[in-house]
């Protein structure tokens, strides 16, 4: 199965259901299912920025399975979309006024029991058992 790693806290906010979008600098027109990968760096101020959520944010592991139902283009006029939704899940994106990407829309979050494992840039592919956390 296609994986992809994310830095910490943003994977976890995926795995959570804070977070709809991934946000990348390329697009993709990939659409399924994938597993979402903690790696091992983190964000140290992201961290800060989502502490009074008390989440834990393991690294270097497999979290969650989701779909990507689309790939949109981030302009302004999708970052006011998202600043709207949610200023603070989405403050990256809303305070970089010259970012170009694009935003992987995920839906069907479900979690994973962790499966520790290093990760790689871009999509890559997960072989192993899954066991669903539910």
């Amino acid at each position: 199965m296609k994986v992809l790693t994310i830095k910490q806290p943003f994977a976890t906010l995926i795995a959570e259901g804070y977070k709809e979008y991934e946000f990348r600098t390329w697009k993709t027109k990939f659409r399924g299912e994938f597993l979402i990968h903690a790696g091992k760096s983190v964000d140290k101020k992201a961290m800060e920025r989502y502490k009074h959520l008390n989440l834990e944010y393991p690294t270097g592991c497999i979290l969650a399975s989701v779909n990507l139902v689309d790939c949109v283009y981030v302009d302004e006029e999708m970052a006011d979309i998202l600043a709207k939704k949610d200023p603070l899940v989405y403050y990256g994106i809303i305070h970089k006024k010259e970012w170009d990407g694009y935003g992987f829309q995920l839906s069907n979050i479900r979690k994973i029991k962790p499966i520790f494992i290093n990760g790689k840039l871009s999509f890559w592919e997960y072989e192993g058992e899954i066991e669903w956390n539910e």
